[in-house]
């Protein structure tokens, strides 16, 4: 199926009630729900994500755009499950123990919804055990979240906690965070915004080359 310019555009430029018009006159004309997702919805986003990289959209226009996709992804999510379309893979993700701040995960965690992942998001002041449990749960991967500098040393101890099962990636991002904090802890990716970490995600993921 060719990609929904309306949709897609509707997206891109966070438009949430043409969103919700355009999936359901969509959905009335019988069209797949599955291509909507993956042909119109989800280029939308990867695009904006890189276009964010490249400093050409901001923050607030991305969460503008994430719930404009949130709104799609709402009236879609039931009919694809039913469809029996599997997401990429599961993910779980949180702002560790000590740290309350949430923009900059909320915005990771609908990057990766839009990719097709499924993303267990854990909130804010998650300590080990709730990211262990998230694991237990099926979670193929771990995304750590911190601000602040003070919170940033308990991401070496989620890290520890994994370090008996290499399967489960733990990927760190956040405003203090560095590619080197991340080696120094063992931790097996790092992303310094959200468009980034999708690309992260799919590498450690061995999704993508």
């Amino acid at each position: 199926m060719a990609k929904i310019q309306a949709l897609y555009d509707a997206v891109g430029k966070g438009k949430r009630k043409d969103v919700e018009q355009i999936v359901n006159a969509e959905l009335a004309k019988g069209t797949n729900p599955v291509e909507m997702l993956m042909d119109s919805m989800i280029p939308a986003m990867r695009d904006l994500g890189d276009r964010f990289s490249r400093n050409e959209v901001y923050v607030p226009e991305m969460l503008i755009a994430a719930r404009a996709m949130q709104t799609g992804l709402n009236i879609l999510e039931p009919l694809i499950a039913q469809r029996g379309h599997k997401p990429l893979a599961k993910l779980c993700i949180g702002t560790v123990k000590g740290d309350l701040h949430d923009i900059g995960k909320n915005l990771v965690a609908m990057m990766l919804k839009g990719a097709g992942y499924e993303v267990v998001d854990l909130g804010v002041d998650c300590d080990a055990e709730k990211f262990a449990k998230a694991v237990e749960q099926g979670s193929q991967a771990v995304l750590l979240s911190a601000l602040l500098t003070t919170t940033m040393p308990y991401m070496k101890e989620v890290v520890s906690r994994f370090k008996d099962r290499p399967q489960v990636k733990v990927i760190i991002g956040g405003a203090p965070v560095t590619q080197q904090y991340a080696d120094e802890i063992g931790a097996h990716g790092y992303a310094d915004n959200a468009g980034e970490a999708v690309k992260v995600v799919e590498r450690c993921l061995g999704l993508k080359g």
